[in-house]
This record gives structure tokens, sequence and C-alpha cells, in this order.
């Protein structure tokens, strides 16, 4: 299965094969920061859910293939050192997706479907980092850090990649949020 996304206005599109390795719901401290400054630029979507997690599908980095608009790509992370970007279409401030370094996998924000083709979100994700007054329900799994079943899906797609990891080299300009 192949799927075409794109940033809000068009000027980026990239092309998914498969299915997504996982779809989680992040509330790490660093996403639920990172999220608030991207959905405060000029012009960009909500990314962030009601209660401040960030929905993603993962996705091997060999099945995501960039077919225009690469050149308004650039990169956004919290401090200096960060080994984490997050990468946002400029043209429209769509945030795209986050890296790791050295990882073989992209975390895309689940924001790029439309609604009613959004990937199923299988589990949430560092819940641990949640201020004490926000309450999640339980139609998924809570995890206070990344449980066992995410490294399994993360460690089962590297493997199936031949351990490579695939370097998204042509990601030049950095943003300011």
């Amino acid at each position: 299965m192949h799927k075409t996304l794109t940033c809000r206005c068009g000027d980026l599109k990239m092309e998914i094969e498969g299915a997504p390795i996982i779809g989680a719901e992040c509330y790490c401290t660093s996403c639920r920061t990172a999220g608030a400054k991207l959905q405060a630029l000029p012009g960009a979507p909500t990314i962030r859910n009601a209660e401040g997690g960030t929905p993603y599908a993962l996705y091997r980095k060999d099945r995501v293939r960039f077919t225009k608009g690469t050149e308004k790509l650039a990169e956004h992370r919290l401090t200096p050192k960060s080994h984490t970007r997050r990468v946002v279409a400029t043209c429209c401030n769509t945030p795209v997706f986050v890296e790791f370094q050295n990882g073989h996998w992209l975390s895309l924000y689940a924001g790029l479907w439309p609604a009613s083709d959004a990937p199923a979100m299988q589990l949430r994700t560092m819940i641990s980092d949640l201020p004490p007054d926000v309450t999640l329900d339980d139609r998924l799994p809570n995890a206070k850090q990344q449980n066992l079943g995410f490294f399994a899906a993360l460690l089962g797609a590297w493997v199936a990649m031949g351990f490579a990891v695939p370097q998204l080299d042509f990601i030049k300009g950095s943003i300011d949020a």
C-alpha cells in the first residue's frame, strides 16, 4: 500500500509504504514542549491533543520517500546538543516528523493524514512526564515509559531493514520556534 501525504499547502509531498511500525501518542516533556512551540508558528496546524500529547505514526525510514519540496524542510532542536530533531515544512509551518539521531525510523506527525484516514494509535508512552493534574482515559494502554512492546516493534523493524540506518542529509535549514 502506498499513500501520499503532503504539508498543508501541498508544496511538500512524500510517499509512505505499508503500515506504520506502531501508532503512539507521546507525552514526554520534550514532545509536549516542542509541540507547543511548533503549533504556535504562524499558520501551523495543531499537532498536540487536548491532554498535550503528540500522536505519531512511526515508519521505517526506507518506507518514506520525499517526492517534492525537500528544499522547504528545516529542523528544530530544543537545545543545540539535542539528539532529536523535529522537521517542519517551512512553506506553511507544517510539522512533518521527528527523527532521533542514528534512528532507523521517523515519527511522522499523525496530523499529516486526513482525520478519516489517520493511523490508529496503539498506546500512549511517557505518561510519567505528565503534570499531576492531567488525567488520561483508558481507551489506550498508558505506559509510564516506552514499554517492551514499543521497543520490540522498533527492533523488529530494524531487523527487517538489515540493521540499516538511512540518513536524511537533504535537510539543510533550521528554524527557531
